[in-house]
């Protein structure tokens, strides 16, 4: 298999991560979205620890550490969707989190680590995600200090099954940065209610839906720092989430580069090795090259969170990085389309592609053309959305 010139010690990592979770998956190919994901953060990987291998080995960095391990149940075959999951909740929510909750609110939300508590990331609605000052969803406050939340949020990852939800919503009327404020919300609580999961046609096993809210009602301590922080909390969501989410693609794009290689390697026509065709090895070059690419930015970004940057002072870096990923995730899968033929779209024949998935990729987490707009802007260009 082609890897990409990591550090041993991540390289390491990954192969750890990638036994375990096999392992730990044995058996439950059947199993619902939770107990697969149980599985799987029962060997640590959405906790602190950043690698499963023994003391006296050096050890990643966190971030680091948390990218290996989701590359790892992706190279193990866990499936694109799960993998998008974890690497939603880990950098997309734990993460920024943890810098901003004080230790012991953390702890009150239960067993993020083990599995057993499921966040989620409650943003969009059904008129956009990419303007949040436009969002309706609202959150009134009382005379006694506690908060009404009213709304609805739509296309929100894992919210059929969440246990708790990062709620933004308008504590103010007019189009302002202080409009908005960050609560957790207890997914059981009074006035929630669930639609979903909706039926998708990729990341299909990351379970999706709405959430409405009529009237629920929130303790004071529910709200995530200070009122009117909403758009910061977000800003530093926003650039985790590009900078890393495409993590999940790294495991699933070096199985395919590994089958794409052997079938080149073993397929006869025209009386020859399919590999020994000059057009046959530049396609697997191309895609050798798309996932080097990849993981290099993806790691070099995790090592620099590792070294204290600040993720706001990353939102140019994150979405060059999410674009740079998202475009060569597509066409790495276009190449393995072509270089599977007709067997690409045959289910069950062990070369079937999924273009759906790599096509998604240039959506969430913000779609790349206005992601390309950040980095104009960023360049100094007055451009608007």
């Amino acid at each position: 298999m082609m890897l990409s010139a990591q550090d041993t010690e991540v390289e390491s990592s990954v192969a750890d991560w990638a036994r375990l979770a096999e392992s730990a998956l044995t058996g439950l190919d059947d199993a619902d979205f939770r107990t697969r994901w149980r599985a799987l953060a029962a060997l640590g990987t959405l906790g602190d620890a950043p690698s499963p291998r023994r003391d006296e080995v050096p050890r990643p960095g966190p971030v680091t550490g948390a990218v290996a391990a989701v590359e790892g149940i992706g190279l193990a075959g866990t499936e694109a969707g799960l993998c998008y999951a974890m690497a939603s909740q880990r950098f997309g929510i734990q993460f920024p989190l943890r810098a901003v909750l004080p230790e012991r609110t953390w702890r009150d939300l239960g067993d993020v680590e083990g599995g057993e508590v499921l966040l989620c990331h409650a943003l969009t609605e059904e008129g956009g995600g990419s303007d949040p000052l436009s969002m309706t969803t609202r959150a009134e406050r009382q005379a006694d200090g506690t908060y009404l939340l009213t709304g609805r949020k739509s296309f929100v990852t894992a919210a059929p099954v969440a246990d708790v939800a990062l709620v933004f919503a308008r504590t103010a009327s007019e189009r302002s940065p202080f409009a908005l404020s960050p609560f957790l919300v207890d997914l059981r609580a009074q006035g929630v209610e669930r639609d979903g999961p909706f039926p998708k046609t990729a990341l299909v096993e990351a379970p999706m839906g709405s959430l409405e809210f009529t009237g629920v009602r929130l303790p004071a301590d529910r709200l995530v720092g200070e009122e009117g922080s909403g758009l910061a909390l977000l800003t530093v969501t926003t650039a985790w989430e590009r900078a890393l989410l495409l993590s999940y693609a790294l495991g699933p794009m070096r199985r395919v580069l590994a089958r794409t290689v052997e079938w080149c390697r073993s397929r006869r026509h025209f009386g020859r090795r399919m590999g020994s065709s000059h057009l046959v090895a530049a396609r697997v070059s191309d895609m050798a090259l798309a996932l080097h690419r990849s993981r290099e930015l993806v790691y070099r970004i995790a090592a620099r969170l590792d070294g204290g940057a600040r993720p706001r002072q990353l939102s140019a870096d994150a979405a060059l990085t999410k674009i740079s990923v998202a475009e060569d995730y597509l066409r790495f899968a276009q190449q393995a389309a072509m270089l599977g033929g007709v067997r690409s779209f045959i289910e069950e024949s062990g070369l079937t592609a999924d273009l759906l998935t790599p096509m998604a990729a240039s959506t969430y987490a913000g779609p790349n053309d206005l992601l390309r707009v950040t980095v104009a802007r960023e360049l100094g260009l007055p451009v608007e959305n």
